[in-house]
């Protein structure tokens, strides 16, 4: 499976996610850069985190509009996976492409430590690699990680089994119902505001966020490979 690392002016997780892919789920992956007008030959888009263009406006709202984001539009709407992870998250928010919105943390500040998670739907293609109602734990590292939507699409969230990371116990950032990560309808776009790039390996202080990496190629080998 052929990753695709979409890298903006200001992203610094992208390095972090070439490794997870590369050295430590051992796929393919390559940096594409914000102007590229083809994602042709990529199995799967990953938006990394950072400040894209400085965060300037709101957190991912000129990165919506770099050229890479109308085929990372095509890319979604023909069922291929997309992550984004933290300023990923926003920018997918900004983008229409899942629902709702960022606001500052609760306390104003940013915000970088470990958090545990709980895995509210294990049945999707970037968690089907874990147990319902698993605790694992990833670090967040975030200033505006306060996922807000109205009742009406928080109701559409939960109904549909869209929320698939809650924060467990303690929230940081004051996000509505703990939510940590959802997806689109489809289920084929995942945002998130904790780092799994970051959580692949014991040398890192643990290795909870590598299952959905292997999650997305999992589902991904059940539908396209054909074992003779």
């Amino acid at each position: 499976m052929k990753f695709a690392v979409v890298v903006f002016p200001g992203s610094n997780c992208d390095v972090d996610m070439l490794h997870a892919i590369t050295d430590e789920l051992g796929e393919e992956a390559e940096y594409v850069w914000h102007d590229a007008d083809s994602l042709e030959g990529y199995d799967g888009i990953l938006l990394p985190g950072g400040f894209s263009y400085g965060d300037y406006l709101r957190t991912g709202a000129i990165a919506r509009f770099s050229n890479v984001m109308k085929e990372v539009v095509k890319a979604a709407e023909a069922g291929k996976p997309v992550l984004g992870v933290c300023n990923g998250f926003q920018i997918l928010l900004e983008a229409g492409l899942l629902p709702g919105a960022m606001r500052r943390n609760d306390n104003l500040k940013f915000i970088c430590r470990p958090v545990q998670l709980k895995v509210e739907n294990s049945n999707t293609m970037f968690s089907n690699a874990y147990n319902e109602q698993e605790v694992i734990t990833v670090p967040i590292a975030h200033g505006e990680g306060n996922y807000y939507c109205d009742e009406e699409t928080l109701a559409r969230l939960q109904e549909n089994k869209q929320i698939v990371f809650t924060y467990n116990g303690n929230n940081p950032n004051g996000s509505l119902d703990n939510i940590a990560g959802i997806t689109n309808e489809k289920g084929n776009v995942l945002g998130m505001m904790p780092h799994p790039e970051r959580a692949v390996d014991e040398l890192l202080g643990g290795a909870d966020g590598l299952k959905i990496f292997q999650s997305i190629v999992k589902q991904w080998r059940e539908a396209n490979v054909v074992n003779a």
